[in-house]
């Protein structure tokens, strides 16, 4: 899940490409509480997918190489709806499907959670 809005960038997707599929390629506009991958483990994880590389003044052979991501993972409205789970909708546009949160504050999706343990 996104913990920011910006647009990503292929150096943080690089980075959370080891953590499960992503749904999202660089350059994409992101928001907070928007899911930009499935994590390989149970549980939500809030990411920055727009942190930058560290520029310095440095120069290293060999360091500055082409990222290559994997494909993302592209759904049919369909799909979509299927995968959502019960925190979760399906944001539907002319030019997009996005799965989010239902809730997009990060702060509030935990008071709903710790409420709903409670009752």
């Amino acid at each position: 899940i996104s913990n920011a809005a910006g647009k990503t960038v292929a150096y943080a997707l690089a980075n959370l490409e080891g953590r499960g599929a992503l749904m999202v390629t660089s350059g994409i506009p992101v928001y907070e509480g928007m899911i930009i991958g499935e994590h390989a483990k149970a549980g939500d994880l809030e990411v920055n997918p727009m942190k930058a590389k560290q520029l310095t003044n440095i120069r290293a052979s060999g360091k500055d190489d082409a990222i290559r991501l994997t494909t993302p993972r592209k759904m049919s409205l369909e799909q979509a709806i299927a995968y959502i789970g019960d925190d979760e909708v399906v944001e539907v546009t002319p030019n997009h499907i996005r799965l989010r949160k239902a809730t997009l504050d990060p702060h509030q999706r935990k008071r709903e959670r710790r409420a709903a343990m409670a009752s």
